[in-house]
C-alpha cells in the first residue's frame, strides 16, 4: 500500500494549500495511508488534514515572524532531520512537497520514499528579491535537489525559465504537470448562499474580486489603482479582497484607498473556508501579480463560470484562459475565459516608491471595465468551459504525481 506524506510550509488558503488539500482527499477516498506535516501551525489555518484526528501533525504552532533569529536558525537545521525521523516511523512509500522550502527539506532528509518536489511560481521574478532564501534555494537547484525523484512544474513556461534563467541543473527531473481540481466538489461549494446581511448587501453590487495572499508577489496596489479608473464610470462597483497576508503590504493599500478616497468602495473580508460561492456571484476575478505560475484561482474561476482579468506576468496564465498559444501581450487580448492585460512587473519587487498611474495600470482598468460592461464574456466561458478545464482533471493529475518519469 502507498503511504504518502503531503509536505508544506503553511495550512492557509493559499493555492498550493488548496492543492494539498485535493491530493489529500483524493488519496484518502483511493485507500491510500496519507499524513501532511505543516511546518508551521497557526490558529488562524483554514486548511485541515485531520481524518479521525491523527493525519495533521506539525513542526512548530509560533510562526517565522515570532521566533527569535536564533529559532529560527534551529528551526531550518532540525526541521530536515525531524522528517527524515517522521517519514521512517511511518514508514512513508511517497513524499509531495509544496513550495521551495518544502522541497528543500525534503532533499536535505536523505530518505528513500519516492520523493517529489513542486515549483509553483516564475522563480527568475522572485529571485529578483536578492533574499538570503532565496540565495539558498536557488543554490539548491543544483546541489540538493539530485535526491528528488521528480520536480513537477506546474506551468510549461515554469519549466522553461528553470531551465534558462535559474541554473536548474537536473533538467531530466523536470515534469510539466498542471495542478489538478475537485470541479464537482468546487461547484456544490460554490452553489452555497453567502448568510452574512452584511456581505449579502455587498455582492448586490457589481463585484470585482480578489482572492489569495494580500502580498508582494500579487502587488495588489495596481488592482487598487486600476480600480479607481473602473470607478469613475461604474461607480457602484465594489472591489473585494478575500485572504490575508503581508501586513507592510495591506497598510500601504489602505494608504492609497484613503488617498484616492476608495474606502467605501474596496472591502476586506479576510480568509474564507468557503471562498467559492463569492466567487460565483462575482462579475470579474482580477489579479494584477507581478508574477505567478498556474494560478489555481484562474482555473477554480472558470469551473465556477466568472470570467478572469490578469496581468499576463507569466505564459503560465494564458495556458490556463487560452485555447490558442498567446506568447506576447502589448494590449489586452481577449480569451476564452476573460481578458489579459500588458505584464504590469517593471524589474522591481517591493512596495512603489512612486503612485504615478502606469500605462498597465490603465490597461488593466479597460479590460475590468469591458467585462462589467457585458454579460459576453460570461457566456464565452460558458461555451469553452469543458474545453478549458479538461486537462486538470484530478484523478489523472493526482496519479501522475505519484508515477516516475518515463
Amino acid at each position: 500500500m502507498k503511504r504518502i506524506l503531503l509536505l508544506m510550509p503553511y495550512g492557509s488558503v493559499g493555492g498550493m494549500e488548496r492543492l494539498a488539500y485535493s491530493f489529500y482527499r483524493f488519496y484518502k477516498d483511493n485507500g491510500y495511508q496519507v499524513k501532511a506535516v505543516k511546518f508551521i501551525k497557526l490558529e488562524s489555518d483554514i486548511i485541515h488534514f485531520d481524518h479521525e484526528g491523527n493525519d495533521e501533525f506539525f513542526l512548530s504552532n509560533k510562526d517565522f515572524s515570532e521566533m527569535s533569529k536564533l529559532e529560527r536558525i534551529q528551526f531550518y537545521f532540525k526541521a530536515p532531520i525531524r522528517l527524515a525521523k517522521f517519514i521512517k516511523k511511518e514508514r512513508i512509500t511517497h513524499s509531495i512537497a509544496f513550495g521551495d522550502m518544502a522541497n528543500l527539506f525534503s532533499s536535505l532528509t536523505f530518505t528513500n520514499e519516492f520523493k517529489v518536489g513542486s515549483i509553483h511560481a516564475l522563480k527568475s521574478v522572485e529571485f529578483a528579491n536578492k533574499s538570503f532564501f532565496n540565495t539558498i534555494f536557488k543554490k539548491s537547484y543544483r546541489t540538493s535537489y539530485k535526491n528528488l525523484d521528480k520536480v513537477v512544474c506546474i506551468s510549461k513556461d515554469i519549466k522553461t525559465d528553470l531551465i534558462d534563467n535559474c541554473n536548474f541543473k537536473f533538467v531530466e527531473k523536470l515534469e510539466v504537470i498542471y495542478n489538478p481540481h475537485n470541479f464537482d466538489e468546487i461547484n456544490r461549494l460554490s452553489d452555497l448562499p453567502i448568510t452574512d446581511k452584511n456581505e449579502i448587501d455587498i455582492f448586490n453590487n457589481p463585484i470585482v474580486l480578489f482572492i489569495g495572499r494580500i502580498c508582494i508577489q500579487k502587488s495588489p496596489w495596481h488592482l487598487i489603482k486600476a480600480f479607481y479608473l473602473v470607478l469613475k464610470e461604474y461607480p457602484e462597483t465594489k472591489l473585494v479582497f478575500i485572504g490575508d497576508g503581508d501586513k507592510k503590504v495591506e497598510n500601504y493599500v489602505r494608504s492609497l484607498l484613503s488617498k484616492y478616497d476608495m474606502e467605501n468602495s474596496v472591502i476586506f473580508l479576510g480568509r474564507k473556508n468557503n471562498p467559492y460561492n463569492y466567487l460565483k456571484q462575482s462579475n470579474v476575478l482580477a489579479l494584477s501579480s507581478h508574477y505567478e505560475g498556474t494560478p489555481n484561482v484562474i482555473v477554480e474561476s472558470i469551473g465556477v463560470g466568472t470570467p478572469v482579468v490578469s496581468s499576463f506576468c507569466t505564459r503560465g496564465i494564458t495556458e490556463l484562459m487560452s485555447l490558442t498559444n498567446i506568447t506576447k501581450v502589448d494590449s489586452n487580448i481577449e480569451v476564452a475565459s476573460g481578458i489579459v492585460s500588458p505584464n504590469l512587473f517593471k524589474g522591481d519587487l517591493g512596495i512603489p516608491e512612486s503612485e504615478e498611474f502606469l500605462e498597465e495600470e490603465k490597461y488593466l482598468s479597460e479590460a475590468l471595465k469591458s467585462v462589467l460592461k457585458t454579460s459576453d464574456f460570461k457566456q464565452n466561458l460558458k461555451k469553452h468551459r469543458f474545453e478549458l478545464i479538461q486537462k486538470f482533471d484530478l484523478e489523472v493529475v493526482s496519479n501522475r504525481y505519484l508515477q516516475p518519469i518515463k
